[in-house]
């Protein structure tokens, strides 16, 4: 509004736009902030239109295209996007290379769509969603996303625009959450798109503003019937009518379309409805020398028998030979041509197909390193191909042992460390990487917040670093925080987290407690962090191999070697269960007085004799034998219990506490868990 524009006119104007705007919509949610926009005085009004690049577009392209015209004749700011990402997403339709093209068909034939409507192209915006879905903020905020957003709200909310199958792939979970977020990576004020996406927007009004993300308005266009029925779908092709279609071919798609008189879903009435009574407004539309200006008016004659069914075809194919003649016109270009040639060739299947690994030659030196490796471990899925692809290289083992510090750090972290450190005693050439890695943590029901990741990294890794230089292998071992890896979260690192997502499914990735989506996506960072330091050799605690199972699934989907990965038994807490950061009052922290130690490790179970569920002879075995290197392990007793004990291996100690040098007097139960204490204080 100027200044010398009267209010009350201003107002009348504003009344005018949002008439127009809301014009043949089905549905519009949040119209009252949309009106406060318009309300506001040089506010520019901005909304986009996605659409995935996946099949060819076609006349029902007309529907949203006028829509865009009312909002430009508006005033309104208009972003077309290109989702092309959501079309690899969606059950993996289309491969890279042919999106790459599409995008190209899709953006000259849908500014050949706005020409033939008569509307000017130069105040439209058009973007790629590549562009700027796989930057490392937009994939921050996806996570968080994730962290809040259920697997079953995801499902519902992609129920009508990706395809639904039994066990639905992952990528088509996360397919609702990245076009929620579009929103506010396009910054815009409101999203324009089909009914068939209300689930979408919902989930967009719903989660957005959690994240401080602004919440936007929706505006909700009928979907078009196919002339067989049902919506009319870009990779369906009986179902429509391509935008290049020769008039011989449109009338033959008409003249053979059902068009039942007392149906709902009728294809032929729906393209009168929804198409050309909307495009030819105000003017009228002649069938069978009868004048209509409105579909009310043709559908009644019709249901009337005023008119016949081929009276509706014949108007019909005229009407849209008539536009497609002006679209077509637009396309005739170089550019049109070879997008097309190159953007719908046949589709070969993208998924890669397992290759057929060389037998390895390993020399009987180089099978006598592999046990020392391996010890008394499980290979996950016996597969040590990586492992012994090395050994016969010659190369150094790169070996990695991932923590999530999801909470306080303890000494079950360590056994990583010593599995390390046993290599390195039995003569093994290492590159030893302990990753430090916060996505996980948070994306596990946020153990970390997302604000504490930082200071959570760095306080694991000077624990970690301590330790290292600790057990005496900093030369072959350090320390590495996620967050200084260059290439995580890197355009490639993204594009190959969107890929696994695309090979696996909701039910196989299920292997976090809750109901988040972001625990689904743990099994992807495990893998791609692996991939990306090009592990030789995996370290992971027996209690992680459902998710190494899954990475094993991962990786060869990609056409990557898996690193061999060895299961080593983790270090029970003072409950008897795994030690676990989520259970504060059964871990051994490094940091604690020698008070605490003691109290948490008096509560433990060590009934005398028992080995079964024995704390502290577990501990004893699985961390102070292999600290010890072959040192005693000196347990002092009083002289009327028989006096210290002095051993040099946990089947010493087993025999001490089972029976008992000295068989009047087995070790007891306090005896060895104050002995335990002592060593770890």
């Amino acid at each position: 509004m100027s200044d010398a524009t009267p209010p009350s006119q201003f107002a009348e104007e504003v009344e005018i736009r949002k008439k127009l705007i809301l014009r043949n919509l089905q549905e519009a949610l949040g119209v009252d902030k949309l009106e406060k926009q318009l309300a506001t005085p040089g506010k520019l009004v901005h909304v986009y239109w996605g659409t995935a690049t996946t099949g060819r577009p076609h006349v029902g392209y007309f529907v949203p295209m006028r829509k865009i015209a009312d909002f430009l004749k508006a005033g309104l700011k208009v972003t077309v996007l290109f989702a092309d990402l959501h079309a690899f997403l969606d059950n993996m339709k289309s491969t890279w290379e042919l999106l790459e093209n599409r995008v190209v068909y899709y953006e000259q034939v849908i500014k050949a769509l706005l020409m033939a409507l008569d509307v000017p192209i130069d105040r439209l915006h058009f973007v790629k969603g590549t562009a700027y879905q796989l930057s490392k903020e937009y994939t921050f905020d996806l996570l968080r996303l994730c962290g809040q957003v259920s697997q079953r709200d995801a499902l519902r909310a992609g129920a009508e625009v990706v395809k639904q199958v039994e066990s639905p792939l992952l990528s088509g979970l996360l397919y609702p959450l990245l076009q929620a977020l579009d929103e506010q990576y396009l910054k815009v004020d409101g999203q324009f798109g089909g009914v068939d996406q209300r689930k979408i927007f919902i989930l967009a009004e719903e989660q957005l503003p959690k994240l401080k993300l602004g919440k936007r308005w929706h505006l909700m266009n009928p979907m078009v019937p196919g002339l067989t029925g049902s919506k009319m779908s870009s990779s369906e092709a009986d179902s429509k009518i391509d935008l290049l279609d020769s008039p011989e071919v449109v009338e033959r798609k008409i003249r053979g379309a059902a068009c039942p008189r007392h149906e709902d879903d009728n294809g032929v009435l729906a393209f009168f409805n929804f198409v050309l009574f909307p495009i030819v407004s105000p003017r009228s539309l002649v069938i069978s020398n009868k004048e209509f200006f409105t579909f009310e008016e043709a559908k009644n004659s019709f249901l009337s028998g005023d008119i016949s069914e081929e009276d509706l075809k014949s108007t019909l194919v005229e009407c849209i030979n008539e536009l497609l003649a002006k679209v077509q016109d637009h396309c005739k270009s170089d550019i049109v041509r070879d997008a097309l040639e190159k953007g719908y060739q046949e589709v070969v299947d993208s998924h890669v197909e397992s290759k057929i690994r060389p037998v390895l030659q390993v020399s009987d030196d180089g099978n006598e390193l592999i046990k020392l490796i391996v010890g008394q471990d499980r290979v996950i899925l016996d597969d040590d191909y990586a492992l012994k692809m090395c050994v016969s290289e010659r190369r150094r083992v790169r070996v990695t042992f991932t923590i999530h510090p999801k909470g306080r750090f303890h000494l079950g972290f360590i056994m990583g460390l010593l599995k390390m450190k046993l290599m390195i005693n039995n003569g093994v050439d290492i590159d030893g990487i302990v990753l430090i890695s916060d996505t996980e943590a948070f994306l596990d029901n946020e153990k970390v917040t997302w604000a504490a990741r930082d200071d959570r990294n760095e306080y694991f890794y000077q624990l970690c670093a301590a330790f290292i230089e600790h057990l005496g292998i900093k030369e072959k071992v350090r320390a590495v925080k996620s967050s200084d890896v260059k290439s995580i979260f890197s355009t490639d690192y993204v594009l190959n987290m969107y890929k696994m997502a695309s090979t696996v499914t909701r039910d196989e990735t299920t292997v976090c407690e809750g109901s988040s989506l972001s625990g689904n996506l743990v099994p992807l960072f495990y893998a791609l962090n692996h991939h990306l330091l090009q592990t030789d050799v995996a370290i992971i605690g027996d209690d992680y191999i459902p998710i190494a199972n899954i990475a094993v699934k991962l990786w060869t989907s990609q056409g990557y070697t898996s690193p061999t990965q060895l299961a080593i038994s983790v270090l029970p807490g003072c409950d008897g269960k795994k030690m676990s950061c989520s259970s504060p009052d059964f871990l051994l922290d490094p940091l604690e007085t020698p008070k605490q130690v003691k109290a948490k490790l008096g509560r433990s179970f060590c009934e005398p004799q028992n080995l079964d569920g024995n704390v502290a002879m577990t501990i004893a075995k699985q961390l102070i034998f292999p600290l010890l290197s072959g040192k005693s392990f000196n347990i002092g007793r009083n002289a009327d219990n028989g006096g210290d004990i002095s051993v040099k291996s946990y089947e010493e100690l087993e025999h001490e506490f089972l029976t008992g040098s000295k068989p009047d007097f087995p070790l007891h139960p306090a005896d060895l868990k104050n002995a335990v204490v002592n060593f770890i204080n």
